[in-house]
């Protein structure tokens, strides 16, 4: 993913995941759009696990994704948060803290259409 963020001119600031999500801190070019960005990530990292057969029936992102705007003076949070993604989600699930982040943020949503295939 880094090699695709940098393809098209981006800088990828932190990586991390668990089964079923994956978290990007990235910083990308102003002209970019963001839904393009992502577009491009998870089509040619997808292709990636495919051609590199690291699943056993084809690998493919959900439709869906969540973007947040992080200020620079909380980059170091945010990268650290990214890091322990695995010790956060040993407590919340991931749907659980997404919707407190939500909520906390003052974000609307219908729960019913946050995950597909639930």
């Amino acid at each position: 993913m880094g090699g695709i963020i940098r393809g098209l001119k981006g800088h990828l600031i932190e990586i991390g995941g668990v089964e079923d999500h994956v978290h990007l801190l990235v910083n990308l070019p102003p002209a970019l759009a963001l839904s393009d960005a992502v577009r491009d990530i998870k089509a040619n990292s997808s292709k990636w696990v495919d051609e590199n057969h690291l699943t056993a029936d084809g690998f493919e992102w959900q439709k869906g994704y969540g973007r947040f705007t992080v200020s620079y003076s909380n980059t170091d949070s945010v990268r650290e948060y990214i890091r322990n993604l695995k010790k956060h989600h040993q407590v919340r699930s991931f749907r659980e803290e997404y919707i407190e982040f939500l909520r906390r943020h003052g974000i609307e949503f219908e729960e019913r259409y946050l995950f597909e295939g639930e």
